[in-house]
């Protein structure tokens, strides 16, 4: 273990250090995630982020060389499914840096999950893109396996035409709460989603990449809202790319409003949006076991694929 580096859990003072990392890492991995110090400290405030339990940085002077962070559900049913995050400077891979911040993850995730959630299953959940090299081999190493794939489908914006439908809705402050209950309702059947409390809804949702110009609400002819539509945009991308691409983070439709044309006529609504507001390109990440996925929905609507993404799994 590289005895040059100091060890101890991440703070809310090491935004700009972890945008720096994460940038660092971009230059390597093409992974398409650019950050600012704004970014990084919405990450590192995250309510259901306990810094000081759950997470462990290799600072080399004052350049991060390796953090990991762990994020609990803040409720669960049978299965607890933590997230664990993490990255290792491009200097300082291949020196055991990534390996000992997994472990300490794992372990992390453990304590955690017993303070929190001890009654249900653990399972520990890293999510990363398919190529990034070295990755496949540690967490194996480890005992995790693939769970589940999704895909990264991209839909270039220009001219989008289409009729205006009249029950779609932008966000509005009024409306806030009819967005965050129709996400928790449309994705109780989602695999992995949990409900989002109020205090997990701003921190990850209505945050500086949220555009809510670009993202509405459906409700049905009697007024009762149906479905949603939440579309966010990072300002760091755009500054490294040129592209402006408005990303659907959220969508979805209330189970007993589905097969009535809801989610295609928010993708139809966005789309159109997207391009009057000027950008570029429209994204989305999908399930690739979900029928919505790279043949459905989205495929529909003239959305092609793009990079994919591995989830593993440690179940516990």
């Amino acid at each position: 273990m590289p005895a040059d580096l100091t060890w101890r859990p991440l703070t809310r003072e090491d935004a700009q250090a972890s945008a720096d990392l994460l940038n660092a890492v971009e230059t390597l991995d093409r992974i398409g995630e650019n950050y600012t110090a704004e970014d990084t400290l919405q990450e590192l405030i995250d309510p259901y982020a306990d810094l000081e339990r759950g997470s462990l940085a290799a600072f080399d002077g004052d350049t991060m060389a390796g953090y990991m962070k762990i994020r609990y559900k803040p409720s669960a049913a049978e299965v607890h499914r933590v997230f664990l995050d993490g990255g290792v400077h491009p200097a300082h891979r291949r020196r055991g840096v990534g390996a000992r911040l997994l472990d300490a993850g794992i372990e992390a995730a453990k304590l955690l999950h017993a303070l929190h959630h001890p009654q249900q299953r653990l399972a520990i959940d890293v999510h990363k893109a398919e190529h990034v090299a070295g990755l496949a081999e540690l967490v194996r190493s480890r005992g995790f396996v693939p769970v589940r794939y999704f895909q990264r489908l991209e839909h270039p914006l220009g001219e989008v035409a289409g009729p205006a439908e009249p029950r779609i809705e932008p966000w509005s402050a009024r409306t806030d709460e009819d967005f965050r209950l129709v996400r928790n309702e449309s994705y109780r059947d989602v695999w992995g989603a949990a409900p989002m409390p109020a205090d997990q809804w701003r921190n990850r949702i209505t945050n500086q990449t949220f555009r809510p110009d670009v993202s509405f609400l459906f409700r049905a002819a009697d007024g009762t809202p149906a479905g949603v539509l939440v579309t966010m945009s990072w300002d760091a991308d755009t500054a490294a790319t040129g592209v402006r691409d408005a990303h659907f983070m959220v969508i979805g439709t209330r189970p007993e409003y589905r097969q009535r044309g809801v989610a295609s006529s928010l993708v139809a609504h966005a789309l159109r949006a997207a391009a009057e507001h000027g950008y570029d390109r429209a994204g989305v990440n999908v399930d690739s076991a979900s029928p919505s996925g790279v043949s459905g929905l989205f495929a529909r609507a003239g959305f092609r694929p793009g990079m994919r993404y591995v989830r593993w799994a440690l179940e516990v």
